[in-house]
C-alpha cells in the first residue's frame, strides 16, 4: 500500500496494484482488509508505529534528557526517517488527505500522538525550569500542525530528501515557542 500510495497516489492505487506489489492473491488481500480504505488506514499505523519506535529509541539513547535534546531528537529523528523513506513521508503527509474520512481520523490521531510527544518534551523543561510559563494544549496542535504543513510543501516542491533541512529552523521556532 505505502509503495503504490506513493508512486500512484491514494485515489488511483487499485486492489490489483497493491495485490500486485506485494506479490499475493486477492483472496489474501480480502482475508486481512475489508477494502482499500481500511488496508491504507493500516499502513498508515503501521507508518506510525515505526516513526514513533524510532523516535522513543533515539530518545532512550541520549546521553542526558534535557527538553531540548529531546525535542532536537524526535524532530531529526521524524524528519531523517522521513527523508530516508520517501514512500513512508508522502503516505502519512500527502496522501492521508485523499484517503478518505477514516484515514483522516487516523490522521489527526498521528498529529495528536506527536503533539504529545513534543508536549511532554516542553513538561521536561517545566520540571527544571518552574519559571517557564504552562502553554496550552493548542500550542502543540499549532506546532504539529505546522510542521506537517512544512512537510507536505517540501514534499510538494522538492524532494524528502530537502526534509533534513527542516531541522534547524523548526527547532528554532521550536525553542522560541516553547520559551527557551
Amino acid at each position: 500500500m505505502i509503495t503504490s500510495v506513493a508512486e500512484r497516489g491514494y485515489n488511483t492505487t487499485t486492489v490489483a496494484d497493491i495485490v500486485a506489489i506485494a506479490a499475493v492473491s486477492r483472496s489474501s488481500f480480502y482475508a486481512q482488509f475489508t477494502d482499500k480504505e481500511a488496508c491504507f488506514i493500516a499502513a498508515h499505523r503501521y507508518a506510525l508505529d515505526y516513526l514513533i519506535g524510532r523516535m522513543t529509541s533515539a530518545a532512550a539513547a541520549l546521553p542526558s534528557r534535557t527538553w531540548k535534546e529531546r525535542l532536537r531528537s524526535d524532530l531529526s529523528t521524524y524528519l531523517n526517517v522521513l527523508a530516508d523513506e520517501p514512500s513512508l513521508a508522502v503516505t502519512l503527509h500527502v496522501e492521508a488527505l485523499a484517503a478518505g474520512p477514516k484515514a483522516l481520523d487516523h490522521r489527526a490521531e498521528m498529529l495528536g500522538l506527536l503533539a504529545s510527544q513534543t508536549a511532554n518534551a516542553r513538561e521536561l523543561a517545566r520540571s527544571h525550569d518552574a519559571s517557564l510559563p504552562e502553554l496550552p494544549p493548542a500550542a502543540f496542535a499549532l506546532y504539529v500542525g505546522g510542521l506537517d504543513e512544512l512537510i507536505r510543501d517540501r514534499l510538494r516542491t522538492a524532494t524528502a530528501e530537502s526534509l533534513r533541512a527542516l531541522v534547524g529552523p523548526v527547532l528554532e521556532a521550536a525553542y522560541a515557542l516553547f520559551g527557551s
